[in-house]
């Protein structure tokens, strides 16, 4: 027993530092561009970075999530680090933006395996309440990652190299592996597998076509642009094609009984609208401070910083204490928490000092670590394990489809009500975005009026580090 728990913990430190790096990947590299395009000549291709990177990776999820399901969580997971870790020695090697964009595209891939399927061996790990508290400190990794992202990317930039933050994730994937291939054993049932190739091919169409034309509409393209309308279109044929085979496939890609539960709806419901808030919040929010109240760039950026110290904190706390009081309350208070927060966005004008949005983001990023741990919990224990891969990363893609819809809709309104670049054109844009922020977040607070309220833990850990 002492064995067990001894490599449980060890398997999680794996776990921990594989997340940690990928979470910090997704923040690093803002900081090194103007050195990287600098270097490889290719301003003009800056945006497609952070987009391929972002769309690989939304592509991937689901289809990891599920192969999770059907080969192991061990296997999967392995195939994701060597894929990102690929994919970072590519990028760190890159002389052309052209082909940093395709390197980023392969790291997106093994980031798109690594997320959901790490948080699936937790869930497979720890049963109860020790997988509410490991899934709390899980849950903020992408905060601490977004609070030192920049820090180590000019550290980099500065003092060695802009490749080195590539190049760093090496070691760390190698420690991961050790960690997790070499401890973590499986009680895998190993029989004849059905792959939804069709669902996935069809999926990958669908959705790519939806996420680029989300990612470059109404900036690079118009809305009304024919491009943008056909790749919509192309999008809804191709999303409701996908829809259609995994009803008449015999182990769908995305098994459409799961959103048959109530429960498991409105938490994706949740997840897609929440997220959606966090994308606003943090986009907007330093250009607030930078643009309308006129602080420094340094200080835009450190904005963000109380609200990723705020979530974090929160989810924490909530894994420690949901099984005591429930899951449904944190996830009311979360709720009730960020409508808050926006109602306080919404009220700010010109006039209002900076330590206001700093407060403002305190609030909606404790609001958000309540909400984000028992919606984790509550997926995994309302599905067997053998659905719990494909549910966990159907939640990770929920969480980025939210994050990408709320920048394309933000900045959308933004453009429209800013009718220049004078100050108080600006503000009006941003002040059209706050208010679309809290009326965001009070569809929150009505979606969690639909959550059951009862729960029901089904499904078994199947996943063993005993040995």
């Amino acid at each position: 027993m002492i064995q067990q728990t001894t490599n449980r913990k060890i398997v999680t430190i794996g776990l921990l530092a594989a997340l940690f790096i990928g979470a910090l990947d997704a923040t690093v590299v803002s900081t090194a561009m103007p050195h990287i395009t600098k270097e490889l000549s290719g301003f003009s291709l800056i945006s497609w970075v952070f987009s391929i990177y972002t769309l690989t990776m939304c592509v991937a999820t689901p289809i990891f999530g599920k192969l999770a399901d059907l080969y192991g969580r061990r296997s999967v997971f392995t195939a994701g680090l060597l894929i990102f870790a690929i994919g970072s020695i590519l990028c760190g090697a890159a002389t052309s933006m052209t082909a940093l964009i395709w390197f980023r595209a392969i790291q997106g891939l093994g980031a798109g395996a690594l997320t959901p399927v790490t948080f699936t061996i937790v869930g497979d790990l720890y049963p109860g309440e020790q997988r509410a508290k490991v899934q709390g400190i899980f849950a903020s990794v992408w905060s601490v990652a977004g609070l030192l992202g920049p820090l180590v990317g000019g550290t980099f930039v500065d003092y060695i190299s802009w490749r080195w933050i590539f190049y760093m994730n090496v070691p760390v994937f190698v420690i991961a592996f050790i960690l997790v291939v070499g401890f973590l054993h499986e009680k895998f049932e190993k029989k004849a597998k059905n792959i939804d190739f069709i669902g996935a091919i069809v999926f990958t169409i669908g959705l790519t076509a939806l996420l680029y034309a989300l990612l470059n509409g109404g900036e690079k393209y118009a809305w009304d642009s024919a491009l943008i309308i056909g790749l919509l279109c192309i999008a809804a044929v191709f999303i409701s094609l996908f829809l259609f085979v995994e009803t008449r496939v015999k182990e769908p890609m995305m098994p459409l009984e799961l959103f048959k539960t109530r429960e498991i709806r409105v938490i994706y419901l949740l997840s897609f609208l929440g997220f959606a808030i966090t994308a606003g919040v943090m986009v907007y929010a330093p250009q607030w401070i930078q643009v309308v109240l006129g602080h420094s760039a340094t200080n835009s950026g450190f904005t963000l910083m109380p609200m990723c110290i705020a979530w974090p904190f929160a989810a924490t706390m909530t894994g420690r204490l949901m099984f005591k009081y429930g899951p449904r309350l944190f996830i009311i208070s979360g709720a009730f928490i960020v409508a808050a927060g926006s109602l306080w966005l919404m009220l700010i004008d010109p006039d209002s000092p900076y330590s206001y949005l700093v407060g403002i983001l305190i609030v909606i990023g404790f609001g958000m670590g309540l909400l984000t741990t028992p919606i984790l919990v509550l997926i995994q224990n309302a599905v067997d394990w053998s659905k719990r891969g494909v549910a966990t990363s159907t939640n990770s893609l929920m969480n980025a489809l939210g994050q990408t819809v709320g920048v394309a809709m933000f900045g959308t309104l933004f453009n429209n009500a800013a009718a220049g670049l004078e100050t108080k054109q600006v503000a009006h844009g941003m002040h059209v975005v706050f208010i679309s922020i809290f009326i965001i977040s009070i569809a929150v607070v009505l979606v969690v009026g639909l959550l059951p309220s009862q729960r029901k833990e089904s499904g078994k850990p199947q996943s063993s580090v005993a040995g």
